[in-house]
């Protein structure tokens, strides 16, 4: 099954939030280098720039945010930030948001892509080493860069066409879950009138 990751934009800073709250402290820990307060993941999330960063999401079929990618924009480098809820590991949602990230930092002709990691974040060590990143890791912290491709014309493309795909797999989630909010509505008024 194809994992279909899509572009966030401000409006989904609620999402963010409750997407990196749900994260248990040992999570939080090894996805921002510390266990953060819930007021500072609050300030990070607003802080996101969405004019000049990205931020890509995976949805569930509730629509629950499950896993997250941020990619911070600089002008001759992209870092990257990955996380996944736990029930939802082991499923390739790090990987396809990693090809995502990347992905877009290369289409805007950013030649080296980033990411900062504690050296025993286990998963982010495997999909870095498994994207060809070079890793150097001292005093606790892993850094892996990669160097990027220009931008091609079908690397345009594709990432046009993964932007619509992800478009229509929100939308038909989205219907699913209405539908499922009808019928449930309805079981229990047929409860209720019998």
């Amino acid at each position: 099954m194809t994992t279909v990751v899509q572009r966030l934009d401000k409006r989904a800073r609620p999402a963010l939030l409750a997407h990196f709250l749900a994260l248990a402290p040992e999570d939080r820990r090894l996805r921002f280098g510390s266990t953060l307060s819930a007021g500072l993941i609050a300030e990070y999330v607003g802080r996101i720039d969405f004019d000049r960063d990205a931020a890509f999401g995976v949805h569930d079929m509730s629509l629950l945010l499950v896993g997250v990618a941020h990619v911070a924009l600089a002008d001759d480098y992209a870092e990257l930030g990955l996380s996944v809820l736990p029930g939802h590991r082991g499923q390739g949602i790090g990987s396809a948001l990693f090809d995502r990230g990347a992905a877009h930092a290369r289409n805007r002709s950013v030649p080296r892509l980033y990411m900062h990691c504690l050296s025993e974040n286990a998963a982010i060590v495997h999909i870095a080493r498994k994207f060809g990143m070079h890793i150097v890791v001292g005093a606790g912290d892993a850094d892996a860069h990669l160097e990027l491709p220009p931008a091609s014309a079908g690397s345009i493309a594709g990432e046009l066409v993964t932007d619509r795909l992800a478009l229509y797999d929100y939308a038909l989630k989205s219907h699913v879950a209405s539908w499922k909010g009808v019928n449930a509505a309805l079981a229990s008024a047929s409860r209720l009138t019998r």
